[in-house]
């Protein structure tokens, strides 16, 4: 049986004081898993606890099959360098042109010259669908375009797992399938397995092969989208059909 990429296992995650308990999940290579709740249900926590931010109170976080918190500084940095993180603010910095903000992992992690540097560049704003975006600045960018180089740059390391803190966030309906389809492709061509922070019902349904849902303080559901949409669990239920609760 295939490793998972990322294992959570009794996990407790808070400021010093209890956020969520009891988180028991794993994401399989090039699976999809959407974590879901309301807001305020501890998702931004857990991504800080999962990415390697935020230790947790208790139990175990397993990325790539290593205990990423039994590591240290130097050993969890070389694991979580496998890793990517597109931010849902995006975070490209203003004074770099949309290639330098994308090669800046590639620059700063690796001693590849730079003709390699921009092909790689290239080939990735080609994935996202910005193919001679190279020389734009990050103000000229609609903010599709911005999440996209976003995703450009948390992939550029070819990782084995990404995580997305809500990629389609305030995007019109339009604008967050294009989010969803790049995302889509990048796993197609890269065989990556992502973790996706999300409120958005449709991308749910388009992308994820499974979600994990919070609520009360713990896990309260999981499974694949058809399973929770048939779910008869409150909590559920009213976040897949909120036009019935």
């Amino acid at each position: 049986m295939t490793a998972p990429l990322l294992a959570c296992r009794d996990l407790v995650c808070g400021y010093g004081r209890p956020v969520l308990e009891g988180v028991t999940f794993d994401v399989g290579p090039g699976e999809i898993v959407a974590l879901l709740g309301g807001s305020g249900c501890g998702k931004s926590t857990l991504l800080r606890t999962i990415t390697g931010l935020l230790p947790p109170l208790a139990g175990e976080v397993r990325v790539l099959g290593a205990p990423i918190y039994d590591l240290d500084a130097e050993a969890r940095g070389q694991v979580l360098r496998r890793t990517g993180t597109a931010f849902q603010q995006d975070a490209l910095f203003g004074s770099m042109t949309v290639a330098d903000n994308i090669a800046l992992p590639l620059r700063e992690l690796t001693d590849l010259p730079e003709p390699v540097i921009r092909e790689m560049v290239r080939m990735k704003l080609a994935l996202v669908g910005l193919t001679g975006f190279e020389r734009r600045a990050p103000a000229s960018l609609s903010g599709g375009q911005r999440k996209r180089a976003a995703l450009a740059r948390a992939t550029i390391l070819d990782p084995d797992l990404v995580f997305c803190d809500e990629p389609s966030a305030g995007l019109d309906p339009v604008v967050a399938a294009s989010i969803d389809a790049a995302l889509l492709q990048l796993r197609a061509v890269l065989g990556m397995g992502l973790v996706i922070v999300t409120h958005e019902l449709e991308s749910i349904r388009a992308i994820a092969d499974r979600a994990v849902m919070f609520g009360r303080g713990t896990l309260c559901a999981a499974g694949t989208i058809d399973e929770l949409i048939a779910s008869r669990d409150r909590d559920v239920y009213t976040f897949f059909h909120p036009r019935s609760a």
